[in-house]
């Protein structure tokens, strides 16, 4: 891994504007930054990024099959008890997944470790899917990039085979977020594009804006039954709302899943380490208060809640410096406590890397830079280049 300076398309914003990529500055802060790109090997990814994330996948999969048929651990992870049983029925129902996204540490210098699994609401996907391959096909056009330069990037066409596989010709799927929050938004506008080029036919509707009709079933604003649902929206948010019992007696398809609750819990961390103690790709983790937790907080670590997103409320020593990211409260369900592996560095800047799934596949990577060891929520999303092997 190599951060290499590059000048940006002049054009790029307008570019941006006229491809749908309203985000690109937020709040005034460049979010997406082309004055550099992360360089990597052909080999090193294919044996570093792509070969574990199919195998860490299966091993999450694994353990989701392990959960379901638990209380023990399903208490473990603070699983709603009237949840269990549904997030069991989804499993066992064969309730088809999307998409995830695994974040890693890795900076060339040995193997890639597993900091936490987007396994239910990852963004990111038009920057990554769509933006950073054109800025690669325009910069190879520009002779900016070598004529055989690549990108592991196939998550645009893995996401429309995806539905095509998962639905028939013409089905109705419905996508739904807050309606107001632009990156989101966005998002689902994407993958609501993504549909449609499978032949599906995409709609809309605003997460608050889902009812309930006499026989317990979701409609949407039009009174339409909701029978295949993509929700930008957090189950553990869903899970513990006041329409927690009617999402639980729905026959809607949810993607993602409700299995996919057990997955986008940081509680997965420890647990895997249980199963995989020694893994190349895992991190030693514990669940806080344990023995073993305290054992791993004697040395660089970071301290995370079960469910924080974008950095909050994570606690992360280097073994020289504390770094807290922003306070929004959350930990009440539970922490563990993981040890600390170094993110790529270059002149200031923190590197993560985001490894994609669609389906069971590996299909593309996306990074995100911060200026301190903490990836928060505006951290810069920064193109990448596969360039020799």
């Amino acid at each position: 891994m190599q951060r290499t300076a590059i000048p940006e398309r002049p054009d790029w914003q307008a570019t941006a504007r006229a491809n749908g990529f309203t985000f690109h500055h937020v709040g005034g802060a460049k979010y997406w930054d082309e004055s550099a790109y992360w360089r990597i090997g052909l080999s090193a990814l294919e044996r570093e990024i792509e070969d574990p994330t199919v195998e860490l996948y299966a091993m999450c999969l694994a353990l989701v099959d392990e959960v379901v048929r638990s209380e023990e651990l399903m208490e473990r992870m603070a699983i709603p008890p009237a949840m269990r049983d549904p997030i069991a029925r989804s499993w066992f129902s064969g309730a088809p997944s999307l998409y995830g996204r695994f974040d890693f540490a890795y900076d060339g210098t040995g193997p890639a470790k597993l900091l936490e699994f987007n396994a239910d609401t990852p963004t990111s996907i038009y920057e990554t899917a769509f933006f950073q391959w054109q800025w690669l096909e325009q910069n190879v056009a520009l002779g900016r990039l070598p004529a055989g330069a690549d990108q592991f990037n196939r998550l645009h066409e893995a996401l429309i085979e995806r539905f095509a596989r998962l639905f028939t010709p013409g089905s109705l799927v419905h996508f739904s977020s807050v309606a107001d929050h632009v990156e989101d938004r966005q998002t689902v506008l994407y993958l609501e594009d993504l549909a449609s080029q499978a032949g599906l036919e995409a709609r809309f509707v605003a997460i608050d804006a889902i009812g309930v009709n006499a026989g317990g079933q979701l409609i949407d604003d039009r009174a339409t039954l909701i029978g295949a649902l993509f929700k930008l929206y957090p189950w553990e948010v869903l899970m513990r709302s006041a329409y927690a019992d009617e999402l639980a007696r729905s026959s809607t398809l949810f993607l993602e899943p409700m299995w996919k609750a057990v997955l986008s819990n940081k509680a997965i961390l420890p647990l895997l380490w249980e199963r995989h103690r020694g893994h190349r790709n895992l991190l030693p983790a514990a669940f806080e208060g344990t023995v073993e937790a305290d054992a791993i907080a004697a040395g660089p670590h970071a301290v995370k809640p079960f469910f924080s997103r974008e950095g909050a409320d994570i606690e992360l020593f280097d073994g020289t410096r504390r770094t807290r990211g922003p306070a929004e409260g959350y930990g009440a369900e539970g922490r563990i406590v993981q040890a600390f592996a170094p993110l790529a560095q270059s002149g200031g800047n923190h590197a993560v890397i985001g490894s994609w799934v669609v389906g069971d596949d590996a299909v593309a990577m996306s990074v995100r830079e911060d200026s301190g060891p903490i990836t928060r929520d505006l951290a810069r999303f920064v193109p990448h280049a596969i360039v020799g092997d």
